[in-house]
């Protein structure tokens, strides 16, 4: 198939393309490394009016460690990311799972900004951002708004996103003493999660004194689960928790029994590994 119809704009600076999303709402539709999208407006899943193309703005793609936060910009690639000693020093959690998103040539081109914004339950990165606290900064003609990954993602390709806002950055807080602990099931290397699990935690005397975690691929949007946070951190068997919890996604391919049976056995993975290493 072949997209519908669509106007094209490509703007040079920042506030030219928050003109655009000002004046067009709900019609106009960011295009970043356009690794998802392309594909959604071939198959006539996404049938934007405007496409707003972000490949020329300055700055967006910015990694650098500032005020004792990572900061890292919306259209900084995956490739970037994973590369950038800054990230494998101040957030290693995402190196981790960087590794596990599709393959090299994806990775080259997809964005930061563009995974989190799409917010496809199966994407690794917005779990990583609620385990690691970040905050998503957006701006629109009127301004920069801050939220906290954990108010950011709302449902199943839902953000608190406005549409007139573009998202320029994230901010993680620095983890000195935290661990980081990452692992997924997919049916090869490089396809979507079967469920993923994504986890920091905090040790204090040799113990582990407080956990954030999230799964992906498992329920249509990443969150906390704070009983589970709980159970991690106290030893016990947190994954006899997760059916009472849980809302496990099922299709045809993955019944939802047998995602939660997956988020299961990675949760006692990570369980048993963090423990050890305590």
């Amino acid at each position: 198939m072949t997209p519908a119809r669509f106007a094209y704009v490509r703007p040079e600076t920042l506030d030219a393309a928050l003109a655009v999303l000002a004046r067009e709402g709900e019609g106009a539709m960011p295009l970043a490394g356009g690794q998802s999208l392309v594909p959604m407006m071939a198959m006539r899943v996404a049938r934007p009016a405007l496409l707003l193309d972000l490949n020329r703005l300055p700055g967006l793609e910015a990694i650098a460690v500032v005020e004792g936060a990572l900061r890292i910009g919306a259209m900084a690639r995956h490739a970037s990311v994973l590369a950038h000693p800054a990230v494998a020093a101040e957030a290693p959690l995402l190196a981790m799972a960087l590794r596990e998103v599709a393959h090299p040539a994806i990775r080259n081109r997809g964005t930061l900004g563009g995974s989190l914004s799409l917010a496809d339950p199966a994407a690794e990165l917005p779990a990583c951002m609620l385990a690691l606290d970040a905050t998503m900064v957006l701006a629109s003609a009127a301004g920069e708004r801050r939220i906290r990954a954990a108010e950011f993602f709302i449902g199943l390709y839902a953000t608190a996103r406005r549409p007139d806002e573009l998202l320029l950055r994230v901010e993680i807080p620095r983890a000195a003493g935290w661990t980081a602990w990452f692992e997924e099931v997919a049916r090869r290397r490089g396809d979507y999660a079967m469920a993923g699990l994504a986890v920091m935690a905090r040790r204090a005397g040799g113990l582990i004194a407080e956990a954030r975690l999230s799964f992906c691929g498992v329920e249509p949007a990443p969150r906390r689960l704070p009983e589970i946070e709980a159970a991690l951190v106290a030893g016990a068997d947190a994954a006899a928790l997760l059916p009472r919890l849980a809302e496990p996604l099922g299709s045809a391919e993955t019944p939802a029994p047998y995602r939660l049976h997956l988020a299961q056995v990675l949760l006692r993975r990570a369980t048993e590994s963090l423990h050890a290493a305590a």
